[in-house]
């Protein structure tokens, strides 16, 4: 069984260094592009290379969330986004959309490719299809029972993820577009 990671969300810089200096062993955060936190700060190329090499000079990793979906016209820019931060040393890409996944597996297969909790993996077999597809992580529904969780962990070898505290979803989580449409908080 892997140790546990804390792993800590970053709006902006400060935030950053917040989560670092008080234990984090892994950051997320969002570039100004492709980011469901909408209403983060989050970080533009300049800012995203700095948090990357601070994190690791401080044996932290970066994980940077590119987790919405992604139009056929946003496709190559996305991409971009996520070789930029390849290029940068980020540690692993967290995904939502199938296809930029998958493209990213191919381009990068010596990076880690997360399955972001937008693509509501609420049971193992969900779980075993993301492995089949080579993500090396899987960020599992907020909704399932520590029993649930278990058995998923049990019957898989992917890494597994769980938030243990905090949803703006409303309904269920990674189906954002009811919290969306209420409260604004999501990308559309």
């Amino acid at each position: 069984m892997n140790k546990p990671e804390l792993l800590s969300p970053a709006g902006d810089f400060e935030c950053l260094v917040a989560a670092i200096q008080n234990g984090a062993n892994a950051v997320y955060l969002g570039s100004s592009m492709f980011s469901a936190r909408a209403s983060a700060t989050n970080f533009d190329y300049e800012e995203l290379k700095k948090a990357i090499e601070y994190a690791h000079l401080r044996n932290v990793k970066i994980n940077l969330t590119l987790n919405t979906l992604i139009k056929n016209q946003e496709f190559s820019d996305a991409f971009e986004v996520a070789k930029k931060a390849y290029e940068f040393g980020v540690d692993a890409i967290i995904v939502q959309d199938l296809g930029l996944a998958k493209q990213l597996i191919n381009a990068f297969p010596d990076m880690q490719i997360h399955a972001s909790t937008q693509m509501t993996a609420h049971n193992l077999e969900t779980v075993k299809k993301l492995e089949s597809l080579g993500f090396k992580r899987v960020v599992l529904s907020r909704e399932l029972s520590i029993d649930e969780i278990k058995y998923i962990c049990k019957n898989t070898n992917v890494e597994i993820e769980v938030f243990i505290h905090g949803a703006l979803c409303i309904s269920y989580s990674g189906q954002c577009l009811f919290s969306s449409m209420i409260g604004g908080r999501s990308r559309k």
